[in-house]
């Protein structure tokens, strides 16, 4: 898929917002990408998973045997590109701050590990994932994700796969241009509340 089929589909979906979002990273984005509206939309979701599947392949990590995403934002895209390799699909999720697998999932002898992601920023909830995964001994052989917003610049320590790069200006909340600062700030993200000043 090229890059304006993909922010098409996100565009559909009502899924490219525009103010003053405070990221989940802490960050502040006159844009945010509300991926939850896409994933609210099964084919929609089908498309932009299979074809991350697909890069997945070219890639050359056709070979994973699981793959684990970080919840919440990475249990459906983990779910539908596992789906479309054929692989099991687990997830982490937090447990006093931290990711740990649960719910009787396991990482067997052996599996080697696909992290998938729905979209990257600073790369933080992956490099949170691919610690807990290591940390019971398993075998992480990359990560991908449908938007890398950081154009390539999180570092997460493995090698990752992105649907597309959608490089997104993102500043400091001390360092905010008059524009932006000029509207009131809202955190629409999962990790905080709506309304946030």
């Amino acid at each position: 898929m090229t890059k304006d089929e993909v922010l098409a589909i996100f565009r559909d979906c009502g899924a490219i917002l525009e103010g003053h979002f405070i990221l989940s990273s802490g960050l502040r984005s006159p844009v945010f990408l509300q991926k939850a509206r896409v994933f609210a939309q099964p084919a929609q979701a089908e498309i932009l998973c299979r074809a991350l599947a697909d890069k997945i392949k070219a890639a050359g990590y056709g070979n994973a045997t699981k793959i684990v995403s970080p919840a919440i934002g990475g249990i459906i895209p983990g779910y539908e590109t596992a789906r479309h390799m054929g692989v099991p699909a687990l997830y982490t999720e937090r447990v006093d701050g931290k990711f740990e697998l649960r719910r009787g999932f396991e990482i067997e002898p052996g599996d080697k590990v696909l992290v998938v992601e729905d979209i990257v920023s600073t790369g933080l909830s992956i490099r949170e994932c691919i610690e807990a995964l290591r940390a019971i001994g398993a075998d992480v052989i990359a990560a991908a994700c449908l938007i890398d917003r950081s154009g390539g610049e999180a570092d997460i320590g493995i090698p990752l796969v992105s649907l597309i790069e959608y490089k997104v200006p993102a500043y400091p909340a001390d360092q905010l241009p008059p524009e932006l600062a000029a509207i009131p700030a809202t955190k629409p993200g999962s990790r905080g509340i709506q309304g946030v000043k």
